[in-house]
């Protein structure tokens, strides 16, 4: 609780000083600038966040979908494989989420610094996860690409897969 005091007290200073300095001319600039300094902006945070609910609403599909009882033996273990894969990416994924957002957890993160490499690194693993990972999801067994409903819910792993990839590489190019 004290951190936390201590960081909110800190980031009311830093604001009353950027409304200050805006009321006395300095300009507008610096105060949008203290206010947004750091590795990943606002939206990065927002847009990674935005994964984790993406994924296991996809997941819980998946679940549901495997369980149907009007669904063929082959269908249940195609999904079923795919919630495997997708597992796997999760599992692989967990560690570096948490260096990708450890900065919001920092309070005192420069634009320049080793945290700056840490995100990138942290983005790089994940994009390489993900492309390996899209690879074994796109190569179905024989079966299961035959199966319309195996091939969709692939699909719909590979979407996800894709979007993951997009945000991470978006938020990597401004880095």
């Amino acid at each position: 609780m004290r951190r936390q005091t201590d960081s909110m007290t800190r980031f009311a200073a830093a604001r009353r000083v950027a409304v200050s300095a805006a009321w006395q001319g300095i300009g507008l600039l610096v105060a949008t600038n203290l206010c947004l300094a750091g590795v990943l902006s606002q939206a990065d945070l927002k847009r990674v966040e935005t994964l984790r609910p993406m994924f296991a609403g996809l997941m819980g599909d998946l679940v549901q979908t495997s369980k149907r009882s009007d669904i063929s033996a082959v269908d249940a273990d195609c999904v079923k494989l795919t919630i495997q894969n997708l597992a796997e990416i999760s599992q692989e994924l967990s560690s570096y989420e948490y260096l990708i957002t450890i900065e919001k957890e920092l309070t005192e993160v420069g634009e320049n610094g080793p945290t700056r490499d840490v995100v990138k690194f942290a983005i790089d693993q994940s994009t390489n996860i993900l492309a390996s990972q899209r690879r074994k999801i796109a190569q179905l067994p024989d079966q299961c690409a035959r199966s319309a409903l195996a091939l969709a819910k692939s699909q719909q792993a590979l979407q996800v897969v894709d979007t993951t990839a997009g945000i991470l590489s978006a938020i990597r190019s401004r880095l």
